[in-house]
């Protein structure tokens, strides 16, 4: 094990008693160990020692002067073998790691990619952390060996002390040399997974985006739309400009991605050939995009121009067709009046130039790419409208410049004949409960009756029918908005003040709490007519044919007019009760009202029955026009609700029945009558008197009971001359039979009950009157037999 051949062995003793005994025991034990081919020398003393090593080859306990100790050397020793251990397992770790570095595979998805950039990141820090372990280990060690210099500078290190110095140097340089060939590394690999990272993200912001673009690509596409009117346009232009104002996020999405994408780029990322591409597709999409969405904007701009043009051509010809009209005849056949007349129509003609369309061919030029074959049309009524009212004034110019002309004789004016008036239908209103109508203004009257005046030509044309829709719509709509504002007015001015803290004293104790029944349902229907109805009707202005259509999807909502007029009685005994409370008295002097509550109240009832007699009005004019047949039919179905209105306002005026009439069906038809009775009980002078004395009878017929009741005419003004019903019997509709031929008169029929106990002959206003009550109490009884079987 020694490094060179040994030549000789010296063996010193202990110098105690007890020690040298032990040692020549156990010398004896292990004399085989020491019998060597070199001489052993038992020394006795260190000084014997001494004879045979120099005191400088010596350690100071063997009493020689050399600085060495045993202990310390083999402690040294080891902890530089250690180390040197350490240096090599640490390198030996940091390039197993840096091969699996190296080989791991990229991830395709952001969550796997930062999984995988965490889990990296935290070895290096543990490898990190051992590094620098065991530099702290071989910095102790070399500091434990120049420990004697660092306290002594003039102390002088031996050879061993060197060669352990250069040997943890040496280490130490070969551990730095290692962590910064593997930081190197590390700053590659990291920067390497951070931009896969990147590109991982980049990707999946480029998918969301792309998939953003198309769905707004998509619903831009969906701007094909011209629009039909200048309001209608403008709506769309408002569309398109909301739709763009909400797709900018995406926009500016796309754009700074596509920013990003070229960040990639100019910093060499290394997946530069997949970037390009996708930044390439980002900026193409909004760029098309932008430029989509201009090309619309321009077109809607452009048909916004035309239809200004038209609308403009339109507005002329009304005003001249008006003017026309308004030129009274009988003035216009003396001479004065002829020129009078010839002046305002060259007055009215110069305003033409920036009114009327010159030129069709040149509009179908300038407009050619908005131009559908629908808008197209258009411009060809609108022109030959035109072209029509030009040619009215030309005749009515030549007719009066020959009135203009001197004449040779005086010419008599002739009136025109009253039947040429047109009447409006709302001056036969139909029958309702009150008796309380609207009726079309003085001012509407005077208009038509204007247009008629003005010739036979205007008053049998085309337009003449479109002058009178218009001005009918433009009279359903101004309505339309006065009462919402009424409607509003009673809510906020009333309604609003029952539940005000600041008004409470003034209310009666009574009062309190009962705003549900004065004012029932009105809240409701305000919200249908201001958020809906009225909308609706706003976007029809211009479009007459589906005005009808309007008032048949909104018809289910009109139900609502039902229910208020079901609570009418309840809200008219509490109006009549607290009618001159000092709290109604302040409402009205607050809103400066002339009428009372209970005029606004019958609003509701007023307005349904103002619709009828409007589309009433504009099926006159519409007949075998587009559009007329929703028009009948929505004036069907709001007959259909004024009947069901009118005849609950009846059933709700009958008093003295026990029972709940809701428990009797609906009410199918309600009607006065002549009843006769024939009863087979009862005296014969009785029966006889029956025969011969009708009664004047109120019937209401339910789908479960037909009640026989007696009106009565109440005296008074307003809601109290409204008529009563007393209940006088009823008939189940179950045991019921009916005859529908009496004998000597069309108008009768007879209702039987339990095989003819008792009948009644009922006499109604009309033969019309009684088919109809008796096919509906055919159906009730057809409807019956069906159930049973």
């Amino acid at each position: 094990s020694f490094p060179g051949n040994l030549q000789l062995v010296l063996v010193l003793r202990p110098t105690g008693f007890f020690h040298r005994a032990l040692s020549d025991i156990a010398f004896k034990f292990n004399k085989d160990e020491f019998k060597m081919k070199v001489p052993i020398i038992m020394l006795g003393s260190v000084s014997e020692l001494q004879g045979y090593i120099d005191k400088t080859q010596l350690t100071e306990d063997l009493g020689g002067t050399l600085d060495y100790c045993h202990n310390r050397w083999l402690s040294r020793r080891t902890a530089i073998e250690g180390f040197a251990q350490k240096v090599k397992q640490t390198a030996q770790i940091l390039q197993s790691f840096g091969t699996e570095l190296a080989e791991t595979e990229l991830p395709n998805d952001v969550q796997s990619t930062s999984s995988l950039l965490a889990t990296h990141t935290e070895k290096k820090d543990k490898m990190k952390e051992d590094i620098r372990l065991a530099v702290e280990q071989g910095d102790d060690i070399l500091g434990s060996i120049t420990k004697p210099v660092t306290e002594n500078p003039e102390y002088k290190l031996n050879q061993d002390q060197l060669d352990n110095q250069a040997t943890v140097e040496r280490l130490l340089a070969q551990l730095h040399e290692t962590e910064t060939a593997f930081d190197e590394f590390w700053i590659k690999h990291q920067q390497k997974l951070e931009q896969c990272l990147h590109l991982r993200n980049f990707e999946q912001n480029f998918r969301e985006v792309k998939a953003a673009l198309n769905i707004v690509s998509e619903r831009l596409s969906a701007f094909t739309d011209v629009g039909k009117s200048c309001s209608h346009v403008e709506h769309i232009l408002k569309d398109l400009a909301n739709f763009e104002e909400k797709s900018c996020e995406t926009i500016v999405k796309a754009r700074m991605l596509a920013s990003e994408g070229d960040a990639f780029i100019q910093s060499n990322h290394y997946a530069v050939d997949s970037v390009i591409p996708k930044c390439s597709e980002l900026h193409h999409l909004c760029d098309a995009f932008t430029t989509e969405t201009e090309r619309r904007r321009n077109l809607l701009n452009k048909s916004l121009e035309l239809h200004g043009l038209l609308e403009k051509s339109m507005k002329w010809c009304d005003e001249g067709i008006y003017l026309l009209a308004s030129q009274p005849v009988d003035k216009c056949q003396s001479q004065d009046g002829a020129e009078s007349a010839l002046q305002e129509i060259e007055k009215f003609l110069d305003t033409g130039t920036g009114n009327k369309i010159k030129e069709l061919n040149k509009i179908y030029r300038e407009y050619a790419h908005i131009l559908s074959e629908d808008l197209k049309e258009h411009v060809q009524k609108v022109f030959q409208k035109q072209e029509s009212m030009e040619e009215m004034f030309q005749k009515r110019q030549v007719s009066l410049k020959k009135l203009a002309a001197k004449q040779t004789r005086p010419v008599q004016p002739v009136a025109p004949r009253p039947e040429a008036f047109v009447k409006s239908p709302c001056t036969s209103p139909e029958t309702m409960r009150g008796g309380q109508q609207e009726h079309m203004t003085s001012r509407d009257n005077s208009w038509r009756k204007g247009l008629v005046q003005g010739g036979i030509e205007c008053r049998t044309s085309h337009f003449f029918q479109q002058a009178v829709i218009r001005h009918v719509i433009n009279e359903l709509i101004e309505t339309e908005r006065a009462y919402v504002e009424e409607l509003l007015c009673v809510l906020e001015g009333y309604a609003a003040e029952m539940d005000n803290p600041l008004m409470a004293h003034l209310i009666p104790p009574e009062l309190q709490n009962k705003k549900d029944i004065l004012f029932g349902n009105m809240e409701e229907i305000y919200h249908f007519h201001n958020r809906i109805f009225l909308r609706e009707l706003e976007n029809y202005v211009e479009y007459p044919e589906l005005v009808g259509r309007c008032f048949l999807d909104q018809m289910e909502d009109f139900q609502i007019y039902e229910k208020y007029c079901q609570n009418k009685p309840r809200s008219e005994s509490l109006w009549r009760q607290f009618s001159d409370s000092v709290f109604f008295q302040e409402c009205q002097r607050k809103l400066d009202h002339k009428l009372s509550l209970d005029s606004y109240l019958l609003k509701p009832v007023q307005r349904i029955t103002k619709y009828q007699l409007l589309l009433k009005e504009m099926l006159k004019y519409s007949k075998n026009c587009e559009g007329a047949e929703d028009l009948q039919e929505a004036l069907t179905s709001i007959l259909g609700i004024l009947k069901a209105v009118n005849d609950s306002m009846h059933q709700i005026a009958i008093t003295g029945y026990d029972g709940n009439l809701n428990e009797l069906g609906k009410l199918l038809m309600q009607g006065s009558f002549n009843v006769w009775t024939d009863h087979k009980k009862g005296h014969s002078k009785v029966k006889d008197l029956a025969r011969f004395k009708p009664m004047q009878r109120h019937l209401f017929l339910h789908e479960k009971a037909v009640l026989f009741c007696k009106k009565r005419e109440e005296n008074g003004e307003g809601y109290e001359k409204a008529p009563s019903y007393s209940y006088k019997h009823s008939l189940n509709m179950a045991a019921v039979g009916i005859t529908e031929n009496v004998k000597g008169d069309a108008k009768k029929f007879e209702i039987w009950y339990n095989a003819r106990e008792e009948v009644y002959i009922i006499q109604a206003p009309t033969p019309e009157v009684k088919a109809t009550w008796v096919n509906e109490i055919r159906k009730v009884l057809t409807s019956q037999l069906q159930a049973c079987r």
